[in-house]
């Protein structure tokens, strides 16, 4: 399998695949590239629908040449556990962070979460965080902020009182009902408009529908949340799957 850099070459084919309508996997086979390489590619040049491979190319080159002078970052330095390949994490983590852009979450969030996620403790300090990162402390903030509003992280204080930002088991389940919820205000308003529109309205019949739709789906994400919870993630005393093969958690 080819290493280093994507050549012009092969970015154009990226871009012939895309608006062939291929997967990332299938454009990967064909350029004998991983998966990842070529999602990260497109993800940071503008994504499936915008890339260009041209604009692609001297984009990497430009990060390229600002790189050059600059000194190792101290992210990368930084020691693996359990005998990790830290190349295969820093590409891992890469892609994982392009892989929540493409959801919808913004970039130094996407940053953040990824960077709390594949850490053991599944928390780290804002100092921390600065350091892997090697962002400002206000990026940080605006990040675990916004990251906090939507359910992903929780704060905590540790033996030293410092305050960590935790992720775990429970985070991902938190979020969905924190999604749900939102979906149902936009039902709860829709509904409203119907009253405001005339219900016999055109305008108030599509509100309708979108309140019917959204309620199910609503209904449906709160109700898979919690099940997935009870199956997966077992209140602690309560016996999970008596008879069961023993799983990898701890």
């Amino acid at each position: 399998m080819p290493g280093g850099r994507l050549t012009q070459q092969e970015r154009q084919q990226i871009a012939l695949g895309l608006a062939d309508g291929l997967a990332y996997a299938e454009i990967a086979r064909r350029l004998d590239r991983p998966t990842s390489t070529i999602t990260r590619e497109v993800m940071r040049n503008g994504g499936p629908t915008a890339y260009r491979a041209d604009l692609a190319h001297r984009a990497t080159e430009r990060r390229t040449h600002r790189r050059k002078p600059a000194a190792p970052r101290t992210a990368e330095a930084l020691p693996q556990a359990h005998g990790r390949d830290a190349d295969a994490v820093r590409e891992f983590e890469e892609t994982f962070t392009t892989v929540l852009m493409a959801s919808g979450m913004p970039t130094m969030m996407s940053r953040v979460m990824a960077c709390l996620t594949l850490t053991d403790a599944g928390s780290l300090t804002a100092a921390e965080l600065v350091q892997r990162l090697q962002v400002s402390p206000a990026s940080i903030s605006k990040a675990v902020a916004f990251l906090e509003t939507q359910g992903f992280v929780r704060r905590e204080r540790d033996e030293r009182r410092r305050e960590r930002y935790v992720v775990d088991d429970d985070i991902w389940y938190q979020s969905m009902i924190s999604s749900a919820r939102s979906t149902a205000q936009i039902v709860t308003t829709a509904r409203q408009g119907v009253g405001v529109l005339g219900r016999d309205t055109p305008a108030a019949h599509r509100l309708e529908n979108v309140a019917r739709f959204l309620d199910f789906v609503s209904e449906s994400i709160q109700r898979a949340a919690e099940q997935a919870r009870d199956i997966l993630h077992p209140k602690t005393g309560v016996p999970a799957g008596a008879g069961a093969p023993d799983g990898d958690d701890e």
